[in-house]
């Protein structure tokens, strides 16, 4: 119906109740959905103990790789058939995890150690070991470069080719890295370096770090992801619990919003426009860009101490790794977008 055919309508007294009717049924199917993210399954994990890490996934074969820390395994789960599948054992507090398409390999960090464990083939053979030295951590994979980076010790990204398997170079850091990620049409690396109170700016072709931006009042930063379409670094704080989003040009902060308590992990939604960041309090909160600022959406309630998840573009849904607490076992809660 045109306006000028709603103007005549309302002309005569007849018609106003077919034309509420009318602007009723339009707002009806403009009126967005009450939740952000629709709980589709939680997947048991099996008899799984302490605290879970972090999330990587095959997409070709939908697998999920959970690091199940306080556990010293990892759980694999089909997610068609929504089971594990396979448990890698052996391994000595799993944190960070990775895997490398083209080589069908899966990297694992481990913290107690230092070393990054190497699984390869359908089957996930043992493939061998890297040491780094202590506290490996967050992982992260280049496909396009044959690299994988990982965080570890008191202070250092180190960078492995993934052809051959080995580690081909390191850089420095002020203390521990905690999240990062890589620029997606760039060289630069952005790292959460908590105890230096800082995100610290890296150059992948140099090889060091060029750049510091100051937490100022803002104290441990864990999470980090990056949002391309406003070209802006997002970097999640415990003390207070805020996301503050800066410019990714030169690091000037552009808002502060605050958020749920003890996130560890922090995902951008580009489809939705959407950020999703995942706290151990037991909540995910969903927050929007609205221009230079951010509002909350909505609030998801989840578990204590369920502070890690993975966000799959490719799949479109967002798991969230619960640990066991009191009678709830450990789990994966499987989230999908509602629109």
């Amino acid at each position: 119906m045109r306006s000028t055919d709603l103007l005549l309508c309302a002309s005569s007294p007849i018609t106003f109740g077919l034309l509420a009717s009318l602007w009723s049924t339009v707002a009806l199917t403009q009126t967005p959905p009450t939740e952000p993210l629709v709980l589709q399954a939680k997947i048991a994990l099996g008899d799984v103990r302490g605290r879970i890490d972090h999330l990587a996934v095959d997409v070709n074969r939908q697998r999920l790789f959970v690091a199940e820390l306080g556990n010293d395994t990892v759980g694999v789960v089909d997610l068609k058939a929504r089971s594990i599948v396979l448990t890698l054992t052996g391994l000595k507090e799993p944190q960070g995890i990775g895997y490398v398409a083209s080589t069908d390999t899966l990297y694992v960090a481990n913290a107690a150690d230092g070393k990054v464990r190497l699984f390869h083939g359908p089957n996930l053979t043992p493939a061998g070991e890297i040491e780094l030295g202590d506290d490996a951590d967050n992982v992260r994979v280049d496909e396009a470069a044959h690299e994988v980076w990982v965080g570890y010790g008191s202070g250092a990204l180190a960078v492995i080719n993934t052809t051959n398997h080995r580690k081909i170079g390191d850089v420095p850091l002020k203390a521990h890295p905690e999240s990062f990620q890589l620029e997606g049409s760039g060289q630069r690396i952005f790292v959460n370096v908590p105890n230096g109170h800082e995100i610290a700016v890296v150059d992948r072709s140099a090889g060091r770090q060029v750049a510091s931006w100051s937490n100022g009042p803002l104290s441990a930063n864990y999470p980090l992801a990056l949002d391309p379409l406003h070209q802006r670094v997002l970097s999640v704080f415990r003390h207070p619990s805020v996301l503050a989003a800066l410019q990714a040009q030169d690091g000037r902060r552009v808002a502060t919003i605050e958020t749920c308590g003890d996130s560890d992990d922090a995902f951008v939604d580009g489809k939705r426009n959407l950020i999703y960041v995942i706290c151990g309090a037991g909540y995910v909160d969903v927050l929007a860009a609205r221009g230079d600022t951010y509002q909350e959406v909505d609030r998801i309630n989840t578990l204590a101490g369920a502070r890690t998840g993975l966000f799959v573009p490719e799949l479109d849904r967002l798991f969230v790794a619960a640990r066991a607490r009191d009678s709830a076992a450990a789990a994966v809660w499987e989230f999908r977008p509602a629109n």
